[in-house]
């Protein structure tokens, strides 16, 4: 449990790292796809919430 509250703790300065993949990632499916505004919107904020989750473990367990 612990573990897991670090790499949560973790994810509060991730943030600044992980939302430009998800913003290019939403402008290229938007762009390619021709996706509404509302769904670039969650693609953005999934990638970004994954993305940062990622880094974060990574950094916690490597």
């Amino acid at each position: 449990m612990q573990d897991l509250v670090t790499i949560l703790v973790m994810t509060l300065p991730m943030l600044l790292f992980s939302i430009y993949p998800g913003l290019k990632l939403g402008d290229f499916l938007e762009k390619k796809y021709a996706i509404e505004e509302s769904t670039k919107r969650k693609v953005i904020i999934i990638t970004t919430i994954v993305f940062t989750l990622t880094l974060s473990s990574l950094l916690f367990y490597l």
